[in-house]
């Protein structure tokens, strides 16, 4: 992330116009994750983000990376307790961000995801079939690794693009699971920013909002049904919320994040 601050630093101190908005959504959307996470294997689960193992109000340890959206205020990342387990807690008020965590080589062949999420309120106005209103109470990114190569022209200068804004490798493909506030859980489509992000909608409405729900996604699946390839190796997995287009707010809690046998 100190390359992102360099570049906005450099872009402000030479008065170039601001960075469009669809760019800075798009780099945030693909941004790579490499960097050490926090992994712990045993004989049923690689567990990604094992939140509960830490202390409510301790900071973030250094192997959890925060992922800003340039030119967008960050939203605010905390461990705190809940029904007596330490978990992730992600404000967000006109704001955006997510947290990443990597997969390592050893999580690579379990391809069932699961984590628990919880959600205090829904915002009206959003629709993530429109860019000006594109927003979510809590999303979990998964990225792929697919070769540049064999992506359109197109779409390996959208990509190009992102690794320019970000100064960071990006990956090439991405599920997107969300929590929406109309469209119906199953439902399915791709970003509005860019065809390599593919979203799927878990949690829909007020009827969970303020419980826990877990979930269990076989990820390898998602994939062939979205890019119709199989799916290549997971680069990593990211978690967050955003409400900087609706200029609204949500608070958001994420449990343990593992892949499981």
């Amino acid at each position: 992330m100190n390359q992102i601050l360099k570049l906005l630093t450099k872009l402000r101190a030479q008065r170039t116009p601001p960075i469009p908005r669809t760019p800075r959504r798009l780099t945030l959307a693909l941004l790579c994750l490499t960097f050490g996470g926090a992994f712990i294997s045993t004989a049923r689960a690689q567990v990604l983000a094992a939140f509960s193992t830490l202390q409510a109000g301790q900071a973030l340890p250094k192997p959890f990376r925060v992922i800003r959206l340039p030119g967008a205020s960050l939203n605010t990342f905390s461990l705190v307790s809940d029904e007596g387990q330490t978990v992730l807690r992600v404000e967000s008020r006109n704001s955006a961000g997510s947290l990443g965590v990597p997969v390592p080589s050893e999580a690579q062949g379990n391809k069932v995801l699961q984590w628990r999420w919880k959600v205090d309120r829904l915002m009206d106005s959003a629709d993530m079939g429109e860019r000006s209103n594109d927003d979510h109470p809590a999303r979990v990114y998964v990225f792929f690794d697919v070769p540049l190569e064999s992506l359109s022209a197109g779409d390996r200068t959208k990509i190009r693009l992102a690794r320019t804004f970000s100064g960071e490798e990006v990956p090439t493909a991405a599920l997107c699971y969300v929590w929406d506030n109309k469209h119906r859980v199953g439902y399915t489509t791709w970003s509005p920013f860019t065809k390599r992000i593919r979203r799927v909608v878990l949690q829909s409405g007020p009827a969970s909002v303020g419980q826990w729900r877990t979930e269990s996604r076989d990820v390898a699946a998602d994939f062939r049904e979205a890019f119709g390839m199989a799916a290549p190796a997971i680069t990593g997995v990211a978690v967050g919320n955003d409400s900087d287009n609706t200029d609204d707010h949500v608070v958001t809690w994420f449990g343990d994040i593992a892949f499981v046998k």
